[in-house]
């Protein structure tokens, strides 16, 4: 095995700072969700705890596994590190409808003295409304992407451990921002019309397709930082950026293009159950006619 592998898988890492956050995090859902299991199985069946415990396992990959360490050498599993914050961790996440388990699995003291007066203030939930706007969501996204990925902030973060953080939040948060409108946690109420959610996620995928193909098919390497770094035999730096646009443009468009065909198909199914009963009935026969 090449020395530079060998030394990234074995480099698992603990940050005290994340790993308590995730682990603190995990226990307070789990929590929650042992009392709302007995009384709404409906909400939260096994596979919401399941997809928010996948959710933070894909931000414990992304931060502290050996693919941390890698992506200080490639471009590639930087590239990954971006789309486990991006697009994998908060739909996860978010179908774990995390608010109501998480809130349930706080100590009492620390709900009522504490998070209760915080989240009964009018002025936070016209804050919450205000960020949670499709438009908003959609724009702080894709400026969130596009701006990290401007070659001057992205060698910038590299080099700054206090900047690099700051980047895997912007991705975390405004990721956790984008799925919001799409996955919709109980008890969150659409703003938009549901099909409103097809070109929502069509434009997004537009500007993660055009900024991908600006890395595969650019004739340069953008990114300073991995111009001389430590290469991996018959990997380039170039054919490094290829492999990260590719793996950005690909995955990136299925996870996109995905709830696009799962809405489509509610909303087909949708029309014909509301139109099967009219049409039964115009068509129905009186027994006194016959």
């Amino acid at each position: 095995m090449n020395p530079i592998v060998e030394a990234a898988l074995r480099s698992w890492r603990l940050a005290p700072g994340p790993a308590l956050a995730l682990s603190l995090t995990t226990v307070i859902y789990w929590r929650g969700w042992l009392k709302l299991d007995r009384r709404l199985r409906a909400l939260f069946p096994p596979a919401r705890l399941l997809s928010f415990l996948a959710g933070l396992a894909m931000i414990f990959i992304a931060i502290e596994s050996p693919l941390d360490e890698l992506a200080d050498l490639f471009l590639t599993p930087h590239m990954i590190q971006h789309l486990l914050l991006l697009m994998v961790a908060p739909p996860l996440i978010l179908y774990g409808n995390p608010f109501l388990p998480l809130l349930r699995g706080l100590p009492q003291a620390a709900l009522k003295e504490v998070v209760r007066p915080i989240i009964s203030w009018k002025p936070l939930k016209r804050i919450g409304r205000t960020v949670t706007n499709p438009v908003f969501c959609w724009t702080a996204y894709v400026a969130s992407t596009v701006g990290w990925h401007v070659p001057a902030a992205f060698d910038a973060a590299w080099g700054w451990p206090t900047l690099h953080l700051i980047e895997h939040s912007c991705f975390l948060g405004t990721g956790l921002l984008f799925w919001w409108p799409v996955m919709l946690p109980w008890p969150a109420r659409p703003q938009w019309p549901r099909l409103a959610m097809i070109p929502y996620l069509f434009l997004a995928d537009i500007q993660n397709t055009a900024l991908s193909a600006y890395m595969i098919f650019c004739d340069r390497v953008l990114y300073s930082t991995y111009a001389g770094a430590i290469r991996l035999p018959g990997l380039s730096p170039l054919q490094d950026q290829i492999t990260a646009g590719a793996i950005m443009w690909v995955p990136g468009s299925v996870v996109f293009l995905a709830p696009v065909i799962l809405i489509s198909v509610r909303a087909v199914s949708g029309q014909r159950r509301a139109v099967r009963p009219s049409t039964l009935k115009a068509f129905r026969v009186e027994p006194s006619r016959v």
